[in-house]
């Protein structure tokens, strides 16, 4: 349903929707904001051990960034991750070279405005009644609270849990029951002005909580793992004011 017609000619992808690249392939976006930070998920949808490397253009000054995403069985891996600022480009493009065989990629946009078309993605709001959701692979949680304090808390019992959290042009990365060795170098990463615009927050307990204060502004939080790590991974937020 997802999966895009091999062509010559990139595939249109100003709507940051989830989308299946193969060898050969091109996806370009030229809708970014000014401001805002922006997460391109990559997940190995082969089924298989062969890791792809997608190359991301977001600057002609630059040569593409390539980004390594490791090859997994039975959808069992892990997303990888590029932060790009949209006050450094409002053009991207993400491509998967032609001698890649039969590795394929499913790629999407995240930020606080993408992807408009969520066509493939888990799009709801997250309420603030502190009540815990299923927190499972290809999910996106949207909220705007109003102008108070919240606990946000997001618990997995499968090791090495990862989400993001975008607020405009910053964003927070959770792991939550990290492993020993952290997060595989280059997993999640930036470049130009979003090298130095996003934190991680890592643990090795099974849950993550962080004070939030809303301010009538759009908060997001995104799955970037496998379903098998999602497996009663779950996401709250609760409202503090009485």
């Amino acid at each position: 349903m997802f999966e895009s017609q091999i062509t010559n000619d990139a595939i249109n992808w100003n709507g940051g929707q989830r989308i299946t690249l193969y060898a050969g392939q091109t996806a370009r976006c030229t809708s970014l904001s000014p401001g805002q930070l922006y997460g391109i998920f990559m997940y190995n949808s082969a089924q298989n051990q062969t890791t792809a490397t997608v190359n991301v253009v977001w600057t002609n000054s630059q040569p593409p960034q390539p980004v390594t995403v490791p090859g997994t069985t039975a959808n069992a891996g892990l997303a990888s991750v590029l932060f790009v600022s949209g006050s450094d480009t409002q053009t991207l493009s993400v491509s998967l070279p032609s001698n890649a065989g039969i590795a394929q990629v499913d790629v999407w946009l995240g930020s606080v405005s993408m992807p408009i078309d969520t066509s493939g993605l888990n799009n709801q709001q997250l309420p603030l009644n502190g009540e815990p959701q299923p927190f499972d692979k290809y999910t996106r949680y949207y909220t705007v609270p109003p102008s108070s304090w919240y606990q946000l808390t997001i618990k997995s019992p499968v090791q090495q849990f990862i989400s993001v959290q975008f607020r405009e042009s910053k964003a927070v990365v959770y792991v939550v029951s990290e492993g020993p060795n952290g997060l595989l170098n280059g997993q999640v990463s930036g470049v130009g002005a979003a090298a130095n615009a996003f934190t991680k927050s890592e643990t090795s307990q099974q849950s993550v909580t962080a004070n939030l204060f809303g301010d009538g502004s759009q908060w997001i939080w995104m799955n970037a793992d496998s379903q098998q790590n999602s497996n009663d991974s779950t996401i709250s937020l609760q409202s503090l004011t009485f």
